[in-house]
């Protein structure tokens, strides 16, 4: 299996630094992981502090994975034991092919301890500490609120996949984590959208693509519009029965 191949070199790769623990949350860790499909999305602890001479490793490992199938769907954030507790601080990731900081979020921090897995090392539980119900969900709403509402008024976005996708998905994800407190799945996400409302053609469309299944689906305008005309009110709607 690729994915596994890919992940067995990036542990040996990884080796020399001397992870603490190497995990892995989003779909690879919640079992929804469509291989070509979905992210590869990881965690890893090293001792630090993080040099510049580490950090130059880690780049030239990872340009060395990227000749490797799926490498490009890898990214992966570095923590270390200091710096790990903290929600807002920023830490070196690979994403995208290359290097930038960026926290590790309270949704990636709750993913982590109910359902992350554990690929090297020790449990997520040993540095980091749980999430509060009331941090979640104001991120949740705050993610929706700033960033994918705004996003939803820029018409030139919405007839890409990965818009209409992740937009879909994560405010349905959203509205389970305000409403229940829980965290669900992609695939849970595709199953609660019909009766929150959404155009019943473009969640076919998104359960086509990502499954593999075959069939016609709305056209890239087509399915733009539908989707902005749902997801803005409903966003709105949202946001404002959340305090």
């Amino acid at each position: 299996m690729p994915t596994e191949a890919l992940i067995s070199r990036f542990l040996d790769d990884l080796s020399p630094l001397r992870p603490l623990a190497v995990w892995a949350h989003g779909s690879l860790g919640g079992g929804d992981y469509q291989e070509g499909r979905s992210d590869l999305d990881l965690i890893a602890v090293l001792p630090g502090p993080l040099t510049p001479a580490s950090v130059r490793r880690l780049i030239v490992l990872h340009r060395h994975l990227r000749a490797a199938p799926l490498a490009d769907r890898l990214h992966c954030s570095y923590l270390t034991p200091p710096t790990a507790a903290d929600p807002e601080r920023p830490h070196l990731t690979w994403a995208h092919g290359r290097i930038k900081r960026r926290p590790v979020t309270p949704v990636t921090r709750s993913e982590l301890h109910e359902f992350g897995r554990v690929l090297h090392g020790a449990p997520p539980a040993a540095y980091l500490p749980p999430v509060p119900d009331r941090e979640l969900r104001d991120f949740v709403a705050a993610d929706q609120r700033d960033f994918w509402r705004p996003a939803v008024d820029k018409e030139r976005l919405w007839t890409e996949d990965i818009w209409v996708d992740l937009g879909l998905l994560t405010f349905a994800r959203a509205t389970v984590t305000l409403r229940e407190g829980r965290l669900i799945s992609k695939r849970q996400a595709l199953t609660e959208l019909p009766a929150l409302g959404a155009p019943r053609e473009v969640v076919e469309d998104i359960t086509r693509r990502r499954y593999g299944e075959h069939g016609p689906g709305p056209s890239p305008d087509r399915r733009a519009r539908l989707t902005r005309a749902y997801l803005g009110p409903a966003i709105d709607a949202l946001v404002a029965g959340y305090r």
